[in-house]
């Protein structure tokens, strides 16, 4: 293995430390305060991502109604459907008119996974943009879990965690890793927690 593959691999692990240092707990725990609440007042979750991000949504979706014990949901998990909305509505739509589909109303949550977080000015990620949008209008609550500077997400959602960005060759690998992070910190957490997972429970 060359020098400069040893590197990059110490680099990362670095940047990982330096991330976990970074990342602020006080978000996490309002993210987790506003899902309590949510599921308490019979709300839903939909949970959002495009990419790697989209595998990330439905492996969360999984944890939250299994762990959780909430009722969640992710539109990339029906291929069937979203392909059908992409090819006969478009791309940036396919998002809103699925939650507008699934009657998306105020006592629900939208949760988002990404890397941008969306930019209607750059062409990034339009059909999370506009299912924010909707999102605010009718009163749900908005979470993320975004890079870089968030984009629309961060600057509309009622509790959305940054991944600090600290080279821009490892933008995406971090913010879709630290997505699963701390979604399973969220899981797990005492607060959110109503079933325990099959490892822990063989102890």
């Amino acid at each position: 293995m060359s020098a400069v593959a040893t590197a990059y691999t110490t680099q990362y692990l670095e940047e990982v430390n330096k991330i976990a240092a970074l990342v602020d707990p006080a978000t996490i725990d309002r993210m987790i305060q506003l899902l309590c609440g949510i599921r308490e007042n019979g709300g839903r979750l939909f949970v959002l991502g495009v990419g790697g991000s989209a595998g990330n949504a439905g492996h969360a979706v999984n944890d939250f109604r299994k762990i959780c014990g909430m009722e969640a949901y992710a539109p990339t998990d029906n291929v069937s459907e979203l392909t059908a909305r992409v090819n006969d509505d478009g791309w940036e739509s396919c998002f809103i008119n699925w939650l507008k589909g699934s009657r998306l109303g105020s006592r629900d949550a939208v949760l988002v996974f990404s890397v941008g977080g969306g930019s209607l000015e750059r062409n990034i990620s339009g059909n999370i943009v506009h299912a924010v949008r909707h999102a605010k209008t009718i009163g749900a609550t908005v979470l993320g879990i975004v890079g870089r500077d968030g984009g629309y997400t961060a600057q509309q959602a009622d509790a959305c965690l940054v991944i600090p960005t600290l080279s821009p060759e490892t933008v995406t690998p971090h913010a879709e890793s630290w997505q699963a992070v701390v979604w399973h910190l969220i899981v797990s957490h005492p607060d959110m927690k109503e079933h325990e997972m099959k490892w822990e429970s063989t102890r």
